[in-house]
């Protein structure tokens, strides 16, 4: 029996045993399903994540080529910060805001002491060069063993050196002008340190002393150019005054001569009269009147031509402008001894500008210079050349000229209007041309 219950128990377990196999089967079934559903979700998150690794390693890789970029850009800005520096050194053409003014190191009264200076200066480089001691070699040298060798080629180098030094700084010295001076000191001072770092290794130096001279020299050739450029301007000016003495002689014995030859039509004229009746008698009154009149202007003008010479401070202070030429409220304000003013007005305008001076006032002072002098002073800071003093041209308005001028002398008379004749008549021209040029090419359509 026993058995029995066995064998169904047995048969009962196989019987059952598909039916549970399939409930498990079915049931696993439905959970891959519903597992397929996610798994695209899962796919995408894979992605995502591979996206963001790489992403991260994008960055990472970015971020080190920008580090990289910024270090070699700094060394390359400081390189390029050099060599711009050093081109700037043989840059003549600097701006004087950019150069700043150049203080004088001497103050010698004519060109020639500064010549005699540079003399000294270079005998005292030569004494240099010749007891050796402008370059010197701070150790002993031996070339195959031998000393003297090693002496040979040392002084052969220390020759080349000084031929290097020497020449660079003469073509230094001979280009130096107003506009590169420092540039030119910082150029010797580069090139020194260039050359004894180039023979560092061989313990050659050009001594700083010796450089030091280089500098005096440079410095004192410049003075010594500007020196001789102000002489230059001073002989100018004595030889404008000698021109202007010279003129005014001429105007004295031209007054005289005057004086003379009316004087004489004169008497001619009486002499004349005495014996002539009717209408010659008339015409030769009417003659006689005219001769006098002629006379006394012409004695009048002898008269004051020799106060003149007499009173060597007298002339005239005049006040011109030439807005063609300078522009609008630029005034020169200048000074003449000649008996006839307008005519140094008319020799300013005659050839260095391209349009004649209006004048505006011409004063007449028993002391000219001083007047002009004054005024100068009160308009130093309105000066268009900062610079040169005896270019005698200042910003200003006339209104204010005319203020200055009314406390030297109260019957001053001013033509304020500016007639400018010949510029305007140009402009005049030019305006014309130009609306012949906009007639023709308007005549031409836009298109076909």
């Amino acid at each position: 029996m026993m058995g029995d219950s066995i064998s169904i128990i047995i048969v009962l377990g196989l019987l059952l045993l598909p039916l549970v196999l399939g409930f498990f089967l079915i049931r696993m079934n439905r959970k891959c399903k519903k597992l397929k559903k996610f798994e695209g979700l899962i796919n995408i998150e894979e992605e995502i994540q591979k996206t963001k690794d790489h992403s991260v390693y994008e960055i990472l890789s970015l971020e080190d080529k920008v580090s990289t970029l910024k270090n070699s850009y700094s060394k390359k800005k400081k390189i390029y910060n050099e060599l711009e520096k050093q081109i700037s050194i043989y840059t003549e053409n600097l701006e004087l805001a950019e150069v700043g003014i150049y203080e004088p190191k001497f103050n010698f009264d004519d060109s020639e002491k500064y010549k005699q200076n540079i003399i000294s200066v270079r005998d005292i480089q030569k004494e240099m060069m010749s007891n050796k001691s402008a370059i010197t070699c701070s150790q002993d040298w031996e070339v195959e063993g031998s000393k003297t060798k090693g002496k040979a080629m040392i002084n052969r180098n220390i020759r080349l050196v000084a031929r290097a030094f020497n020449n660079e700084c003469d073509v230094i010295i001979s280009k130096v002008k107003w506009n590169n001076i420092e540039k030119s000191e910082e150029r010797m001072f580069r090139m020194y340190d260039s050359i004894n770092k180039l023979v560092e290794s061989l313990s050659i130096k050009i001594n700083k002393s010796f450089l030091d001279l280089k500098i005096k020299e440079l410095r004192l050739t410049f003075e010594y150019r500007r020196k001789q450029q102000e002489e230059k301007e001073e002989q100018a000016e004595i030889r404008q005054r000698i021109r202007e003495e010279a003129k005014l002689e001429q105007e004295i014995l031209k007054a005289q001569k005057d004086e003379e030859k009316y004087l004489k039509l004169l008497e001619k004229a009486k002499h004349d009269a005495e014996k002539a009746t009717g209408d010659k008698l008339s015409l030769l009154e009417v003659k006689m009147k005219e001769l006098e009149y002629e006379l006394e202007e012409a004695h009048k003008k002898n008269e004051r031509a020799k106060s003149m010479a007499e009173q060597t401070r007298a002339g005239h202070v005049y006040i011109i402008s030439n807005i063609g030429s300078f522009g609008e409220n630029i005034y020169k304000i200048g000074m003449t001894r000649r008996l006839e003013p307008h005519d140094r007005v008319k020799e300013l305008g005659d050839a260095s500008v391209p349009f004649t001076f209006d004048v505006h006032a011409m004063i007449y002072s028993d002391d000219a210079p001083t007047m002009e002098k004054s005024l100068h002073k009160y308009f130093e800071d309105r000066r268009v050349n900062m610079v040169n003093n005896r270019k005698e041209f200042f910003k200003v308005s006339l209104t204010e000229i005319k203020e200055q001028a009314l406390k030297y002398k109260e019957d001053v008379e001013f033509i304020e209007t500016i007639e400018a004749k010949e510029y305007y008549e140009t402009l005049a021209i030019l305006s014309s041309i130009d609306k012949e040029k906009t007639s023709i090419k308007n005549n031409f359509p836009d298109s076909l």
